[in-house]
C-alpha cells in the first residue's frame, strides 16, 4: 500500500532553501570577485578587499528576497491544505492529504476537493474541473467515474476509492513538467551575466599576463604584483550596478508587497515591465468564480408573496452548492415556510432539479429549454447576449420520477445570470490598452461565455473570438495569434502552444492563470501571474502572486518595474565606464610593459562617490516611461566615450608628460575622477534640487577625502605644472568624448534608417503577395 507524501496538489514545485542559497551564492560573478579578495588577502593588502562588501551585500540582499517569498507561499499553501474525509473498517475518519494511502475510500460531499485521484465506488457527484480543463461548467461523476485531483464537489454525495497518491496524481504529473525552476526573464540579469561571461573569458589570461609581466619582466614584489593586477581585474566587473539593481528591485518588492503584491524573485519585477502581449484565463481570473444576478423577470400569475414561501422553501431544502445555487440563494433567500418531502437533487446531465413539499406542490429549477416547451423572446435575447439563463416553475402535485418532467410545468421566474468580473478588472484592462499592451483571453470555456467576460472586463477586440476546438491539429498558431482577441476551448496544451507562438512573434509575453490548466502556459511564458486564491501550483510557479487576488495591483508592478529599469540605465553608463578602460587600458599595459596605473583601493573610492553615491540616492525617482531599447546596448553606447576618453588619456600621459612616475600616477587617476564626474553631470541632466545637491557633495566629499589622506590613495601634491598639464588634457577629453558621442549618433541613425528601409520593403513585399493571392 503506497502512502501519499505531500500529495496535496502544487507542493514540491518552489526551489528548496538550500537551492536558493546555493544559486545566489555559487555564480560566476561571485566566485570571480571572491578570487581576487582571496588574492588580495593571501599577500597582506587588507585595506584593498573593502569592495568585497558590495558583493555580500548583493548576495544577501537575493538570498533574503527570495526565502521570505518562498516562506509566504508556503505558508499560503498551508493555510489552504483541506482535511479528507475517509471510510476505514466502517468508520469514518478525517485526515491530512498526506496521510491518504492507495485503496482508501474518500467519502466526498458538497465543497470538499478532490485530492487525490479516485474512481466513484457508491453515490453520484458534480464537480467543478475548471482548475483543470479551465471549463466552469459541472460535470457529473457517477458509479464508474473517475476523479482527478485538482477537482471540486458542487453537489452530491459518493464514496471514492484512491486510485493514485504522491507523484502518481494527475495534478502532480502535469506539474512534472513545470516542477523545474526557472530563471526569470530579466534583461538586467541577462546583460549583467552577458557583461560577467565576456569578463570572464578575458580576466584569467589578462590577469596572468599581468601578473607575470610585473613579477617577471619588471622584477616588482608578489604583493606589488597581485595588487596591481587586481585593480586591472577589478575594474572590469560592475560590482556596485550589481547591487544597485538589487537594492532597487528590492525596495520595489517590499513597495508591492505592502500592496498584498508578492513578487517571488526579485528580478521578476522587472519582467512585466517588457511586457507586450499579456494573456488572461477567464474562469477564476478575469471573473472571480461566482455568478451575479443580472435581471429577475417574474412570469406567473400566483401571488409574489405565495411564489416567494414556495421559493424560499425551496433552497432550504435543497442540497445543491454550485455558483448558480449561491448566486439563487442570495436573492430569494431560504427558510423552512413548507416542509419537504421529496427532493430531486439538480444535475448537469438533467439539467433540472426539483423539491416537493406536503400539500403545496413541487418546485422545478432548471434550463429554461427544459422546463418549457418554448422560450420567450426575451428569455432568449438574454441567452444570445452570452448570460446563463435559470427557469423557476411551480408543479401542483409531487413529483418523483428523476428521469422525466411533468408536462403541467408553470413558470414563475426567468433569473438571468452572468460570471462576476473581479473588482478593477475593467480600469486595468484599460490602462494595459493606454499603455500599447496587447490583452488576450485564453479560456477553456465556450466561446460566447468567454467573449461575453471579455467585453465586460473592457478589453477591445472582444468579438473577434475563434474556437480552438475547431482548427485543424497543423494549424499554425503564428498566423492566427496576433489576428484573434479571445481564444476558447482551448486546452492546455494549447494554451502553452499559444504562448509559444506568440513568443516565436517577437512578443514578450505574460500569462496570468489560476489552475492546474495555467501551468505549461504559466511555464512557457516570459512573466507568469496567479491570483491566491486559485491552485497551490499556479501560486508556486508564478513569479508575481496577487495576494488579495485583486489585479488593480497590476500596472503597479508595470510601473514599478519600469521606474527601475529607467533609473538604473539612467546611471548604468557610468558603471561600465570602469569597465571600457580597463579592458583597453590592461591590453596597453601588457603591450608597453608598464603596470596598471592604479590600486584596487583607487577604484573603490571612484565607485563609491563616481557611482553608488549618485546612483543610489537618484534610483527611486518617478521615471515611468515605456521602456525602449536594449538596456546593455544603451549603456555601452553611453559609456564607450568616456571609458574611451579615460584610456586614450591614460596612455598619452603615461608616455608623453613630463613628470616623475609618482606625479604621472597621481595626473591619471585625478583624470580618471574628472572624466567619471563629467559622466555623473551628463547622467543627472535634466537637473532638479536632489541632482545639483549629489553634483556639489560629490566635489566636497572626494576632494576632502584626497586632501586629508593622500598617503592611502597614493596621491602626491599637485603643482601648477601639473594643474595645468591636466586642464589642457581634460579640455582635450571633452573634446574627445563630444566627437565620439557624435560619431556613434550617426551611426546609430544610419543603421535604424537601413533597418526601417529593409522593413518597409518586407511589408510591401508581403502586401503583394496578399494580392496576388486574393487576386488568384
Amino acid at each position: 500500500m503506497k502512502k501519499c507524501s505531500a500529495s496535496y496538489a502544487g507542493s514540491g514545485i518552489m526551489k528548496s532553501g538550500l537551492r536558493i542559497v546555493y544559486e545566489n551564492v555559487f555564480t560566476l560573478f561571485n566566485f570571480l570577485n571572491f578570487s581576487i579578495a582571496a588574492l588580495l588577502l593571501a599577500v597582506g593588502a587588507y585595506s584593498n578587499i573593502l569592495f568585497i562588501l558590495i558583493v555580500l551585500a548583493n548576495i544577501v540582499i537575493g538570498t533574503a528576497q527570495e526565502l521570505k517569498a518562498k516562506r509566504l507561499v508556503e505558508k499560503l499553501t498551508l493555510l489552504n491544505r483541506p482535511l479528507v474525509r475517509i471510510c476505514r473498517d466502517g468508520k469514518e475518519y478525517e485526515v491530512s492529504a498526506e496521510e491518504i494511502t492507495e485503496g482508501d475510500v474518500m467519502v466526498l460531499r458538497s465543497g470538499d476537493q478532490v485530492c487525490n485521484d479516485a474512481i466513484v465506488s457508491e453515490g453520484m457527484l458534480e464537480v467543478n474541473e475548471s482548475l483543470l480543463t479551465g471549463e466552469c461548467d459541472a460535470v457529473v461523476k457517477e458509479e464508474g467515474s473517475s476523479l482527478l485531483s485538482g477537482s471540486s464537489v458542487i453537489s452530491g454525495k459518493a464514496y471514492a476509492e484512491v486510485v493514485h497518491v504522491g507523484e502518481e496524481n494527475y495534478v502532480r504529473r502535469i506539474s512534472a513538467e513545470v516542477k523545474k525552476s526557472k530563471k526569470p526573464e530579466s534583461e538586467l540579469l541577462d546583460s549583467m551575466n552577458k557583461v560577467t561571461r565576456l569578463t570572464g573569458f578575458l580576466i584569467f589570461p589578462l590577469g596572468i599576463l599581468l601578473f607575470l609581466e610585473s613579477f617577471v619582466f619588471r622584477g616588482d614584489a608578489v604583493n606589488l604584483s597581485v595588487i596591481s593586477s587586481s585593480a586591472a581585474l577589478l575594474g572590469m566587473l560592475p560590482k556596485g550596478l550589481v547591487l544597485l539593481i538589487s537594492v532597487s528591485l528590492a525596495a520595489g518588492v517590499i513597495r508591492l508587497a505592502k500592496m498584498k503584491i508578492l513578487i517571488q524573485d526579485i528580478y521578476s519585477l522587472e519582467s512585466l515591465s517588457h511586457v507586450d502581449v499579456l494573456c488572461f484565463d477567464k474562469t477564476g481570473t478575469l471573473t472571480d468564480g461566482t455568478l451575479r444576478v443580472v435581471s429577475v423577470i417574474p412570469y406567473s400569475q400566483v401571488s409574489e408573496g405565495e411564489m416567494a414561501a414556495l421559493i424560499k422553501s425551496y433552497f432550504f431544502a435543497a442540497d445543491d452548492n454550485n455558483t448558480t445555487f449561491q448566486a439563487l440563494r442570495k436573492v430569494f433567500g431560504e427558510e423552512q415556510i413548507y416542509r419537504s418531502v421529496k427532493k430531486i437533487p439538480f444535475s448537469s446531465k438533467r439539467k433540472w432539479g426539483s423539491v416537493s413539499f406536503v400539500d403545496e406542490g413541487s418546485v422545478f429549477i432548471g434550463a429554461p429549454e427544459k422546463l418549457l416547451p418554448e422560450i420567450p423572446d426575451n428569455v432568449r435575447s438574454e441567452l444570445e447576449a452570452g448570460r446563463r439563463v435559470v427557469s423557476i416553475g411551480y408543479y401542483g402535485d409531487k413529483w418523483e420520477d428523476e428521469k422525466i418532467l411533468p408536462a403541467e410545468i408553470r413558470p414563475l421566474y426567468f433569473v438571468s445570470m452572468e460570471d462576476s468580473i473581479r473588482r478593477g478588472v475593467e480600469n486595468t484592462m484599460a490602462f494595459f490598452q493606454r499603455e500599447g499592451i496587447n490583452i488576450k483571453v485564453i479560456s477553456g470555456d465556450h466561446v460566447k461565455t468567454a467573449s461575453v467576460a471579455a467585453k465586460k472586463a473592457g478589453i477591445s477586440g472582444w468579438k473577434n473570438a475563434v474556437d480552438m476546438s475547431l482548427l485543424e491539429r497543423d494549424e499554425d498558431l503564428k498566423q492566427i495569434c496576433d489576428k484573434y482577441t479571445v481564444f476558447a476551448r482551448v486546452s492546455p496544451d494549447q494554451k502553452k502552444a499559444l504562448i509559444k507562438a506568440f513568443k516565436n512573434k517577437g512578443h514578450r509575453v505574460a500569462m496570468t492563470g489560476d489552475g492546474v490548466n495555467d501551468l505549461l502556459a504559466m511555464r512557457e511564458s516570459d512573466c507568469s501571474i496567479a491570483v491566491c486564491d486559485g491552485s497551490d501550483a499556479s501560486r508556486q510557479i508564478a513569479q508575481v502572486v496577487m495576494l488579495g487576488s485583486d489585479f488593480t495591483g497590476l500596472p503597479y508592478v508595470v510601473m514599478e518595474g519600469r521606474r527601475v529599469v529607467n533609473n538604473v540605465t539612467r546611471t548604468a553608463g557610468v558603471f561600465f565606464i570602469k569597465t571600457v578602460y580597463s579592458l583597453i587600458v590592461s591590453l596597453f599595459c601588457i603591450a608597453v610593459n608598464i603596470p596598471f596605473p592604479f590600486i584596487p583601493l583607487q577604484i573603490t573610492l571612484v565607485d563609491a562617490f563616481m557611482e553608488a553615491y549618485p546612483s543610489f540616492l537618484t534610483v527611486f525617482e518617478s521615471d515611468t516611461r515605456k521602456i525602449e531599447g536594449s538596456f546593455l546596448r544603451k549603456v555601452i553606447i553611453e559609456a564607450f566615450p568616456f571609458g574611451m576618453a579615460v584610456a586614450m588619456m591614460i596612455a598619452v600621459v603615461s608616455q608623453t608628460a613630463p613628470f616623475s612616475q609618482g606625479q604621472i600616477s597621481t595626473v591619471t587617476y585625478i583624470m580618471l575622477i574628472s572624466i567619471s564626474y563629467m559622466a555623473v553631470l551628463k547622467s543627472c541632466v535634466p537637473f532638479n534640487k536632489l541632482r545639483a545637491f549629489i553634483c556639489v557633495t560629490i566635489v566636497v566629499g572626494i576632494s576632502g577625502i584626497l586632501t586629508t589622506a593622500p598617503w592611502m590613495f597614493n596621491i602626491g601634491t599637485v603643482n601648477i605644472h601639473m594643474a595645468l598639464y591636466m586642464m589642457t588634457a581634460l579640455i582635450i577629453a571633452a573634446v574627445l568624448i563630444f566627437a565620439i558621442r557624435v560619431v556613434i549618433k550617426k551611426m546609430n541613425k544610419y543603421i535604424l534608417g537601413n533597418m526601417k528601409k529593409e522593413g518597409d520593403h518586407d511589408r510591401n513585399r508581403n502586401n503583394s503577395f496578399k494580392h496576388d493571392t486574393r487576386s488568384s
